[in-house]
């Protein structure tokens, strides 16, 4: 019998082991830009934002709320009626199962929550995205959501903003989804007829059917840095034009520098430039603003 492989090893093993079990598997997350390993507790309080490479981690539509209204209080908005699978799509699995599963991962309806409250105690109806529900893609009920917010905006006139996060429109619906498009464009047709403020703030990614309609439409588009905004993919497009694209095309930085964009903000940031946004956009001075 050997002293140390038979009994000194085993107790060391079974040590190591027990100690590995006590560390929660959760504590820790990578980043997937620099591989920083960072605690939850600091992303969290650094509002999901890399502190190593500024990296900005997407936010659910809940997260969102609570970092942009004022003391975290607002009201959400009554869904428009739900229609779960127009088309009764199935790919490698039905689509309505893909909508159970999501409504369960997430806690939403659908890829998206709209709410009215105060930014910089300016009152605005907000409607947000969120990418982890099917990749925000916009379907019927987006739509709809979308256009029954702006008749809210239009009846207590205030300013609408709106937070985009999506791939585009949701491929499970085919037409039905792409005539969201025009639902969206007249509905922000009304508000620059009413000449009430629409601000965009495009967020990683931006993409497809969602930037190809009401997503660039923005008196205003505010970007968080480094989200991607465009319709097809830098991949696709390279494939396309047998070309080599900067390293930075389609990112908020190269569209600024190209008048895509007015503002790319951090997100520390992205609630103050709001609230002057607003605030020029009203008429509002900045004593009143600051009150």
């Amino acid at each position: 019998m050997n002293w140390l492989t038979d009994f000194v090893r085993p107790k060391i093993k079974a040590f190591i082991g027990n100690q590995q079990k006590s560390i929660p598997d959760d504590l820790w997350w990578k980043c997937p830009k620099c591989e920083q390993m960072i605690f939850h507790r600091e992303l969290n309080n650094n509002l999901k934002v890399c502190p190593n490479c500024s990296y900005h981690v997407r936010l659910s539509s809940k997260e969102r709320m609570n970092q942009l209204f004022d003391e975290q209080n607002y009201q959400l908005l009554p869904d428009p009626p739900y229609i779960e699978d127009p088309l009764e799509f199935k790919d490698l699995k039905k689509y309505k199962d893909r909508l159970k599963e999501n409504m369960e991962k997430t806690g939403q309806k659908s890829a998206i929550l709209a709410a009215t409250g105060r930014i910089c105690g300016q009152r605005i109806v907000l409607f947000v995205m969120n990418f982890a529900f099917i990749g925000g893609s916009m379907g019927a009920f987006v739509g709809q959501a979308f256009r029954r917010a702006v008749e809210r905006t239009i009846k207590h006139n205030i300013p609408f903003v709106c937070v985009t996060a999506s791939g585009g429109a949701c491929m499970q619906e085919g037409i039905i989804a792409l005539m969201q498009m025009p639902v969206t464009v007249i509905s922000v047709e009304k508000l620059h007829e009413m000449r009430i403020p629409f601000i965009t703030v495009l967020t990683d990614p931006t993409m497809g059917g969602v930037s190809a309609s009401f997503a660039m439409l923005g008196d205003v588009s505010i970007a968080e840095e480094g989200a991607l905004i465009g319709f097809a993919g830098p991949r696709v497009i390279e494939e396309t034009i047998k070309q080599t694209l900067p390293s930075n095309f389609q990112r908020a930085e190269f569209l600024q520098k190209h008048g895509m964009i007015d503002i790319v903000t951090h997100r520390k940031d992205l609630k103050t430039k709001l609230g002057h946004v607003l605030a020029c956009l009203q008429g509002v001075t900045t004593r009143t603003l600051s009150q």
